[in-house]
């Protein structure tokens, strides 16, 4: 029988402090050689105990086996060059350092597929693999190539189709793209970002969902946040487009946020993770505030087509506050299940 209210995290989960230096996003593995694929092993079965302990539905590999959700997915393509660096502003709020796109981008080889069999050696609940969106990994480069976002966006869409297909044929249940940028940049999101989206998810027969957040909760992203007045709107830009595209699940941040709760109104029909977990703060919520998140979306959203999550994901934070985090969100899915099935 199918979970009513099945949860799981919107990504990453903290590293254990053997394998990098906790708290930090990028953070330099500890380890080298077979001892460093050795350790991210033992990282994902660590990480999926604490899944499977707070009580999730759905598993993922807790972005154990990479350092950072975009820029490993790059590191294995042909056409980029990591020594030779530019600084550019991601999503226009902060500056970083970041390679460049030289000539043609090409994967010779499967990037994630090896880990995602070993996720899947180890469970038998489903599963979900982030990676990249199309828009979101040209927003985390230099492009001096293609001299154009949109043709570098089609590039990486076919890229990650070829991923993603293979990603499937091992196992994967969910296979999420994160898409950041379409919080961001509406009128290329509405122009060519959706479609590139659905190129990326051309031909699988699988679950696939859409992650767009406002952003791990590091000072850049919160002070954006104190920009953005009472109301954050953003949503209701691209959501239209969403709602009528081959996208399964869309994820986005609710809890904590100020986004009007009505526009989910705007994608009805969707299916929707809904964002009960603050990734912004070390306060660690209770379960029945999770649960009235989820009650409020539940006026929008039909009960099965709620998946209850967090904002997104919660690598920063230290590991007991995640571990506490993800129990109340497991905890807080229950009231509301037993709710629904009174």
């Amino acid at each position: 029988m199918k979970t009513l209210l099945p949860t799981s995290t919107a990504g990453s989960l903290p590293k254990p402090s053997w394998l990098a230096q906790p708290e930090v996003l990028w953070s330099p593995w500890k380890l080298e050689g077979q001892q460093l694929i050795d350790g991210k092993h033992d990282a994902l079965r660590v990480s999926l105990q604490e899944q499977y302990q707070t009580g999730l539905d759905i598993v993922s590999d807790g972005e154990q086996t990479r350092q950072h959700f975009v820029t490993t997915f790059i590191e294995h393509l042909d056409g980029v060059d990591f020594e030779n660096r530019r600084t550019v502003k991601i999503r226009d709020r902060y500056d970083a350092s970041v390679p460049t796109v030289y000539g043609p981008v090409s994967r010779q080889k499967p990037v994630f597929v090896e880990d995602a069999k070993f996720l899947r050696a180890q469970t038998n609940k489903p599963i979900k693999w982030a990676l990249p969106g199309p828009m979101t990994m040209v927003d985390t480069l230099f492009d001096d190539h293609y001299k154009s976002r949109e043709k570098l966006a089609w590039e990486f869409a076919v890229i990650l189709n070829q991923e993603a297909k293979e990603l499937k044929a091992v196992g994967v249940d969910i296979i999420q793209f994160d898409e950041p940028a379409f919080n961001v940049f509406f009128e290329e999101v509405n122009e060519w970002g959706i479609k590139c989206l659905e190129r990326a998810i051309e031909g699988l027969n699988c679950e696939t969902a859409v992650h767009i957040c406002y952003g791990y909760g590091i000072k850049a992203n919160t002070d954006w946040k104190k920009t953005l007045g009472s109301e954050w709107r953003q949503y209701e830009e691209v959501f239209p487009k969403l709602q009528q595209s081959n996208i399964d699940i869309i994820s986005l941040e609710c809890h904590n946020s100020r986004v009007p709760i009505e526009l989910l109104s705007l994608i009805r029909g969707k299916k929707v993770m809904v964002g009960a977990i603050d990734v912004a703060t070390n306060t660690i919520e209770t379960p029945e505030e999770v649960a009235n998140t989820l009650r409020e979306a539940l006026r929008y959203v039909d009960a099965d087509k709620l998946y209850p999550s967090t904002n997104c994901g919660l690598a920063p934070l230290a590991r007991e506050v995640a571990r506490g985090k993800l129990t109340a969100l497991a905890k807080g899915a229950e009231i509301v299940r037993k709710e629904l099935e009174a």
